[in-house]
């Protein structure tokens, strides 16, 4: 089992969502964060006055998936999140020793 953490921006949630159940993802965490790699954020007009705005939105996907999974969900979150600007995100892989379903106790693969 693997953990999967992609760093998209927001507006293309919607679309990696649909790729990925599409593909056979079932279960997804959201969490909308702040952050900044290369962009190092910018800097902004507000009524008259210049301000930087060193960290910039961004929306963080934690995904439990089977081996098996993985790539074609890099390839569903590459291909989906990509604009082809700076800022598109990152994906971490991750290994997941164990997951339990609270609800039944199902544990490991079981459990996703």
């Amino acid at each position: 089992m693997k953990m999967v953490t992609a760093i998209i921006k927001p507006f293309k949630l919607d679309d990696v969502r649909e790729a990925l159940s599409e593909i056979g993802v079932q279960g997804l965490t959201v969490s909308e964060v702040k952050g900044f790699g290369r962009q190092k954020g910018h800097t902004e007009l507000y009524r008259g006055a210049e301000y930087t705005v060193d960290f910039l939105p961004k929306t963080k996907l934690e995904l439990a998936i089977d081996d098996d999974l993985l790539d074609v969900t890099i390839e569903a979150i590459t291909a989906t999140a990509n604009t082809g600007k700076i800022g598109d995100g990152k994906i971490f892989i991750t290994n997941l020793e164990q997951a339990v379903r609270i609800r039944t106790g199902d544990s490991g693969s079981q459990a996703l």
